[in-house]
């Protein structure tokens, strides 16, 4: 089946000491493509013929797919493998660290920062290495003591049944083992998260502790199933944790401007203290209340209401919290603002602005970051039009393309080597002005070319009102994605 385009583009010069587009003459490209099957030994490698390589698509596993333009005029793909050198987030390459080569890629990507070892200090490593058996003598001790524990209050006895402690012991230990593996997933897989919206997750660390709470509440009606209920509490409750304490850092890291992170830490851990000793006096009161512990009813529904109490108040005391750092939510927030009045709020008035609980994935428009070429409509078929957009976006580090649904649009964002956060924060820019001014019958690349344009006109304007405002612009929490980035070897 074929299909032709028509784009009526810019061209555009660049630049490496500015920024900006120097416009030029009016050119128009006749896009027509063919769908076509083809197998890798059609493509020919050692770029002999007419074959030739317009870009590559690098992935975090050390593949990489080449888009290959045959003799035939049709644009096909190949896998291939490349060195896999880790890069970290200043686009500074690293070898691998030798001493823990043997270690497959999925364990360190799990129990290791992103971008290991240039993300990090040089003693972090040693430090971790040393803090892993120093962490399971701890819980060895705590072990022995949870039997002691039991043992005082009357299970089993030092000369009577010892072995039903040591079991119960075993049983109480499991329940926080089953808990433990909460915190493992959550500090392995989503570690990344919390630096981008700590409110967001320690919010959501509230609703998933609440959620927990309720398995241990319902032990009293099944005591037959205690183990199971109390592992799951605790499991839930540790997803909770493992959001709560990272979350919590990063908040203490925003109050200690006068880098003074080890008081605020400490001050912080005064109040939790005595806000911890006040809750256990009330607590012990409401359970002395006559009535109270004899009714499951009763103690149940007081518990909904002290919960849901506790819940607002973490809600309300979230939004207080005013970032100057510039992270999904509040860019877009700044963005809509600049691009439809050329102004924007500052710190208190953003976070004021800022929903906690939604999700930016799913704010409006929706924005898909780090997305292939391949699954934009109509690269796979269309090297002109694959070569349309790297010369479209040769100035920039990122290429965005529009998908326009029925209802809506939505905007996909495929990131070069050496994207920046300042790459996502235009990207953002350009996406809230194309939906803005999107007109759904006008030629797609015009719009897209006169939205580059607008971006280049009016994007240092948005800088600069953004220091004015006192917004923290040298220190973006806006992260490109690491899984794919293109490598744009062939705009001329």
């Amino acid at each position: 089946m074929s299909q032709t385009f028509q784009f009526s583009l810019s061209s555009t010069a660049f630049n490496s000491s500015s920024l900006n587009l120097k416009k030029l003459k009016k050119v128009k490209i006749l896009c027509s493509s063919k769908h076509s099957s083809f197998k890798d030994d059609d493509v020919n490698e050692g770029g002999e013929g007419l074959s030739r390589v317009i870009l590559v698509e690098r992935y975090s596993n050390g593949t990489a797919k080449r888009y290959i333009i045959g003799d035939d005029s049709r644009l096909r793909t190949i896998l291939i493998e490349e060195d896999r050198s880790t890069q970290n987030r200043f686009g500074v390459l690293h070898s691998p660290d030798k001493r823990l080569s043997w270690l497959p890629d999925t364990v360190k990507a799990f129990i290791l920062p992103a971008g290991f070892p240039g993300s990090v200090s040089d003693d972090y490593l040693q430090y971790m290495l040393l803090q892993f058996p120093t962490n399971v003598t701890g819980w060895i001790c705590h072990t022995i003591v949870t039997s002691s524990l039991l043992k005082a209050v009357g299970v089993g006895s030092f000369s009577g049944t010892t072995a039903a402690a040591s079991a119960a012991a075993i049983r109480w230990v499991s329940k926080d083992g089953i808990g433990a593996v909460g915190r493992l997933f959550i500090g392995g897989r989503f570690g990344n998260l919390f630096d981008d919206d700590p409110k967001q997750w320690r919010m959501y660390a509230d609703f998933i502790g609440s959620a927990g709470s309720i398995f241990d509440l319902t032990t009293p009606l099944y005591p037959g199933y205690f183990l199971p209920l109390a592992s799951l509490g605790n499991l839930t409750k540790a997803i909770a944790r493992g959001l709560k304490d990272p979350s919590s850092r990063v908040i203490q890291s925003h109050f200690a401007i006068s880098a003074n992170l080890g008081e605020i830490a400490a001050k912080e851990e005064v109040w939790e203290v005595v806000a911890q000793l006040v809750g256990l006096g009330l607590g012990i009161l409401i359970l002395d209340t006559p009535g109270l512990v004899k009714s499951y009813t009763v103690l149940s529904s007081t518990w909904l209401i002290v919960r849901l109490l506790h819940l607002w108040l973490r809600y309300e005391s979230l939004s207080v919290l005013q970032f100057n750092t510039i992270n999904l939510k509040r860019a877009r927030t700044l963005v809509k603002s600049h691009v439809l009045h050329s102004t924007v709020p500052g710190c208190m008035d953003c976070n004021k602005e800022e929903n906690i609980l939604v999700w930016s994935q799913f704010m409006k428009p929706i924005i898909i970051f780090g997305s292939p070429l391949d699954k934009m409509d109509g690269m796979e078929r269309s090297h002109f039009m694959v070569e349309a957009l790297l010369k479209l976006y040769a100035n920039e580090k990122y290429i965005l393309v529009v998908n326009q649904q029925l209802d809506d649009l939505k905007f996909y964002v495929s990131f070069k080597v050496g994207a920046t956060s300042v790459s996502v924060l235009r990207s953002i820019w350009q996406t809230f002005w194309l939906s803005e001014n999107w007109e759904s019958k006008g030629n797609v690349c015009d719009q897209l070319a006169n939205s580059l344009m607008e971006l280049e006109n009016r994007f240092d304007d948005f800088i600069q009102k953004l220091k004015d405002a006192e917004w923290d612009t040298q220190q973006l929490n806006l992260k490109v994605p690491k899984e794919i980035s293109i490598d744009d070897i062939n705009t001329s």
